[in-house]
């Protein structure tokens, strides 16, 4: 009989033992799970903040503006560069991020391609804070502390970002002391536009008015002239006297300025066409006149030294 208990005991004690192992499993198991959850639901957290924090922000795309921004000071809030593209101006963009202490994140060029609003985003994508518009009196306060006269271009119901763009860069490299735009049926400073420019919109002020017929009569009072581009204008743009204060209006492309700011003009001039095409788009046309006036001016000073 003795056996017999012996293995009545074994099997108890076979039973003990398999009871035991159930609840380790499932106290192993519960906490990974939670653990898990928990991770995903931070995850998920952090990437709303993240889109709620880039809603305020400027988004710069492509390898000049993004270089431009940093070069000019702005503030940044981080950027988004593509796995792998760590070569040409994007290892230069990483270094002086780095000097300036602004998070950079790795990101597939997928992801890159989902947020781009210009499809052209060279593997990076920079939020900054939102560009400031600045008043009418300081651009003529630039003007005065640079010595030179007034010189400013205005933009009347220009809506195309290449356009617009393309106007502020020429508007930097003709030395431009700032550009006048309206708040209704106009583009504004976008990351398009921003493209566009090649990183000039970070070094020309640009007002945004809500009136530019009483934007200009402001301008004439302060010994500005007046000056628009019209294709129906008697005399071409380089029979004018274009050396003093000057505001350039480029209209918009096909229809021109509108007729208010036309008459409030102090006169207009024209760009002469000899081939089929009857007209130049504004940004070609506003870069054309703001030439001529720098010719003019440069040939003023030439000639009075």
């Amino acid at each position: 009989m003795a056996p017999l208990k012996k293995e009545k005991t074994s099997v108890q004690k076979g039973k003990t033992a398999k009871k035991d192992k159930k609840p380790v499993l499932r106290k192993d198991k519960k906490p990974v799970v939670k653990k898990a959850r928990q991770h995903a639901a931070r995850q998920a957290d952090d990437k709303v903040r993240e889109l709620q924090a880039d809603e305020n922000l400027d988004r710069l795309e492509g390898r000049n503006p993004v270089l431009e921004a940093l070069r000019s000071g702005r503030s940044i809030n981080r950027i988004l560069v593509s796995k792998g593209e760590k070569e040409g101006s994007i290892k230069h963009i990483i270094a002086l991020a780095k000097q300036k202490h602004i998070v950079i994140q790795e990101v597939d060029r997928s992801r890159l391609d989902a947020m781009s609003e210009t499809r052209a985003h060279q593997g990076i994508i920079a939020f900054a804070a939102a560009k400031d518009y600045v008043s009418v009196d300081d651009i003529l306060k630039a003007a005065a502390d640079s010595g030179r006269p007034p010189f400013i271009v205005i933009l009347d119901e220009i809506t195309d970002p290449n356009n617009l763009g393309s106007i502020l860069r020429t508007s930097n490299a003709a030395g431009v002391h700032g550009v006048i735009i309206p708040k209704r049926r106009a583009i504004g400073l976008t990351s398009a536009v921003s493209k566009a420019s090649a990183g000039a919109i970070e070094y020309v002020p640009v007002a945004r008015v809500t009136n530019l017929v009483q934007t200009i009569e402001y301008l004439k009072k302060q010994n500005i002239w007046v000056v628009g581009t019209d294709a129906a204008a008697d005399r071409p743009y380089f029979d004018h006297d274009l050396t003093g204060g000057i505001a350039l209006v480029i209209g918009s492309e096909g229809e021109g300025m509108s007729r208010l700011v036309r008459e409030a003009c102090d006169f207009t001039v024209s760009i002469p066409m000899a081939g089929e095409i009857s007209s130049l788009n504004a940004a070609v046309a506003g870069a054309v006149v703001l030439y001529e006036i720098v010719r003019q001016r440069e040939e003023r000073n030439r000639l009075s030294k």
